[in-house]
């Protein structure tokens, strides 16, 4: 039976956070959705992860989505809780991680969590509660262009005061340094009693600090990297097993426009077949399009299956500036549409390997392929791993799929990420 139940909030983010369980000893689980945990299935797990897409969701719906996911992980067996959000904090000023944090605090009957979205091994670090980004600060980092969810501000507590009815306080890393006991005494202190404290942590043995002080908590919060410090039941847990053979028709479908992935697009397009999503097209009539895309996948497949194609939304800056014609749907919400649907497309012509880049194309892509649960395996990056998976279009059929924040993996994790598949 599982111990640890995860509340992730967006479809990368859930895999992220399995990998790290998986990793640490932890037969877990991912379920798509409340409505995907299975009590039978689960009781075979040490922990089970609930992915959601309810980042950019209105914060009603985020509560709710989250809550019923608390049920759903409760109902499996679950008695400790983890709310997993992006370690670059991803939020606007009303949420969604103050009002999450907020509605599973009330619904465990915690009077307090802590708040730890440092993950050192993808370059996300706290200290005097601001987060850097590879050395520079949140605000002045990429992040400050994010298309949907700008962050203007790397002060964790100013991010979170508007978002929240509870106090923010802050834990500096001198307590943290001072050892587990010294950490502890820092978070039940009676003056942290209803708070969301937020903990400094810079390296991997901080966060193995904060998550000994913090054991004894019902509910924690932050990144995949706080789980560096858990200790699972079962060291060396197996990991899934493929679905594919290598030489099965394969293609990435990237819809983020962060820098990491528009830096992996440049170097995709110099080594793959391409093509780059064209929003105009997709107004006009997004079917043909995407009909005309897998058309193409279909033709590289043949001529070079070696060689997965490369669909793309974004490779500049200047693709961001698209303005949105009165009356019509955003670029944005056209390429998930676009990307969902040519993922669907694809595997039913044959595809059975998918990589796909930006949290919000996966959730899109997950979904339109009916996906209910991941099956974690080979490691490709931290934060980015295969699964394995059933989907329920087409009579169902298993596929290999590795769900790429975009923030995530190295420069040419489209072209190398193939070779993990054996």
């Amino acid at each position: 039976m599982p111990t640890l139940g995860a509340i992730a909030d967006d479809f990368t983010g859930a895999t992220d956070l399995a990998t790290m369980l998986v990793s640490r000893g932890f037969r877990t689980l991912v379920a798509i959705g409340a409505d995907a945990v299975d009590p039978e299935a689960s009781a075979e797990a040490d922990a089970v992860v609930v992915a959601l897409k309810s980042r950019t969701a209105p914060v009603e719906e985020a509560v709710a989505d989250s809550l019923a996911a608390l049920r759903a992980l409760r109902a499996a067996g679950c008695r400790r809780y983890y709310f997993k959000y992006c370690s670059t904090f991803d939020s606007t000023p009303r949420g969604n991680i103050g009002p999450v944090a907020d509605a599973l605090l009330e619904a465990v009957h915690a009077d307090r969590t802590v708040v730890v979205p440092a993950f050192p091994a993808t370059g996300r670090t706290v200290r005097d509660g601001l987060l850097y980004v590879h050395g520079e600060p949140l605000d002045r980092s990429p992040m400050r262009h994010h298309p949907l969810t700008p962050m203007t501000d790397a002060s964790l507590a100013r991010l979170l005061r508007p978002q929240t009815r509870h106090p923010v306080r802050q834990i500096p890393l001198a307590t943290v340094r001072a050892g587990a006991a010294e950490l502890r005494a820092a978070v039940d202190a009676p003056e942290a009693s209803g708070a969301l404290l937020v903990v400094d942590a810079e390296t991997d043995d901080d966060l193995r600090t904060v998550s000994a002080a913090t054991a004894h908590l019902g509910l924690v919060t932050g990144a995949a990297g706080l789980a560096l410090g858990l200790t699972g039941p079962r060291p060396g847990a197996a990991r899934a097993t493929p679905a594919s053979s290598p030489g099965d028709p394969a293609a990435v479908l990237s819809g983020s426009a962060s820098s990491t992935t528009r830096a992996q697009v440049a170097h995709g397009r110099a080594h793959l077949p391409h093509r780059k999503l064209d929003v105009a097209a997709l107004r006009r009539d997004l079917p043909a399009t995407v009909a005309g895309l897998a058309a193409f996948a279909r033709e590289q497949w043949r001529l070079d299956p070696a060689r997965p194609p490369l669909f793309y939304a974004v490779d500049d800056l200047a693709d961001l500036e698209r303005t949105t014609p009165p009356g019509e749907a955003p670029a944005s919400a056209l390429i998930e549409e676009a990307l969902a649907a040519l993922a669907v497309a694809l595997v039913d012509d044959g595809a059975r390997r998918l990589l796909v880049a930006g949290g919000e194309t996966s959730g899109a892509v997950v979904t339109a392929l009916e996906v209910r649960g991941l099956a974690i395996g080979a490691p490709l990056a931290p934060g980015v791993t295969w699964a394995r998976a059933e989907t329920g279009t087409g009579g169902g059929r298993n596929i290999d799929l590795a769900l790429k924040s975009g923030n995530f993996g190295g420069t040419d994790i489209f072209t190398e990420a193939w070779s993990a598949l054996v």
